[in-house]
């Protein structure tokens, strides 16, 4: 049944029940209780516009992605994936808004224009205009990461630093004393990416206090340039036996590169680092990793995005996820403690 047939039973205007069922304008107390008892004998639930009406909320969430110049990692994807399907299951649909250069129009206009009820922002920097820009209006809104100061808003994050300082730790208990950490793109580290700097500042900790030799890298989030960093990484420091990384799009160029070279994992090389599972399943042998969360970390930014819409003035929540690392088959003993062992 729709509003034409409610209408007619009732025997009103189809824009009279659209009132009645919005709230937008006042209805006689006799047309709404024939309205409703028509309503409830048929047994109608009013659609999502009509309770978004009546409750002054659009139900629809925007999430703020990077520029659409930029190709979307499969890691964001599932970021996006994620949210899109938690809104789906209580009934909110999601507005897409890219961010960045000529985008920024897009991201006032969703600020602006009380076309959402709350935003998701992606990609957080550590000086991050689009928080700040935000935080200026009543608009409740989350982070899938965290600013250098994080404590004024609601997020939700992986803890890179403390889990490439885990993974560092692994590969130094095996040995290894010439390791490398293939981070994010040089525009993205420059650009202050929370994760490639926590990531970074995570590696240095560790090889100081492990008393080993580190060396950091940026590498574009494709398998091409995979390759070429590793290439690199060979002719300029042959004494490295070991990579821990946080660029998942770069690890098919690696595993290509590393049998270019003839190198077995992980008899030769070792490789470990922070990533979404399905990349750590599929990379041959399948690689030691803590496995990022992706889904649930979509499904939760929602979540949190409800509380701050349902309860204005709620203190900020922060979710900092640190998942344990999955030992697989891509780390093993440093080359020259296998040949000592045999």
């Amino acid at each position: 049944m729709d509003i034409g047939e409610i209408a007619r039973r009732a025997g009103v205007s189809r824009s009279t029940v659209s009132y009645a069922l919005s709230g937008k304008r006042a209805v006689s107390e006799s047309t709404r209780r024939r309205i409703e008892k028509v309503i409830a004998e048929a047994g109608y639930r009013p659609n999502a516009a009509a309770r978004a009406l009546k409750e002054g909320r659009t139900r629809t969430l925007g999430l703020v992605i990077p520029p659409a110049s930029q190709r979307l990692t499969d890691m964001q994807l599932d970021f996006v994936a994620s949210v899109v399907e938690a809104a789906a299951q209580i009934d909110l649909d999601v507005l897409l808004s890219p961010s960045g250069g000529d985008h920024d129009r897009s991201f006032e206009r969703l600020v602006t224009g009380r076309r959402v009820d709350g935003v998701i922002v992606m990609e957080i920097r550590l000086e991050d205009a689009r928080v700040e820009r935000l935080r200026q209006t009543a608009l409740p809104f989350v982070g899938i990461g965290r600013t250098a100061d994080p404590d004024s808003m609601s997020w939700i994050d992986v803890d890179y630093g403390n889990l490439i300082t885990r993974c560092v730790d692994h590969l130094a208990d095996l040995g290894h004393t010439h390791i490398a950490l293939i981070n994010r793109s040089e525009e993205l580290v420059a650009s202050g990416y929370g994760p490639g700097h926590r990531a970074l500042a995570g590696f240095l900790e560790a090889v100081e206090r492990r008393n080993l030799t580190g060396v950091d890298v940026c590498c574009a989030d494709d398998r091409v340039a995979g390759e070429a960093r590793f290439d690199e990484l060979r002719a300029r420091h042959p004494e490295v036996t070991a990579i821990a990384t946080i660029n998942e799009a770069a690890l098919p160029g690696i595993e290509r590169a590393l049998a270019r070279h003839g190198m077995t994992v992980p008899r030769d090389f070792s490789i470990t680092g922070v990533v979404a599972q399905h990349w750590a399943e599929y990379f041959r042998p399948p690689l030691t990793a803590a496995d990022v969360p992706a889904h649930e970390i979509g499904a939760r930014a929602v979540e949190l995005l409800q509380e701050q819409i349902a309860t204005p003035g709620t203190p900020p929540r922060h979710i900092l996820l640190a998942p344990p690392i999955a030992l697989r088959s891509s780390t093993g003993p440093a080359p020259r403690m296998t040949r000592h062992d045999g």
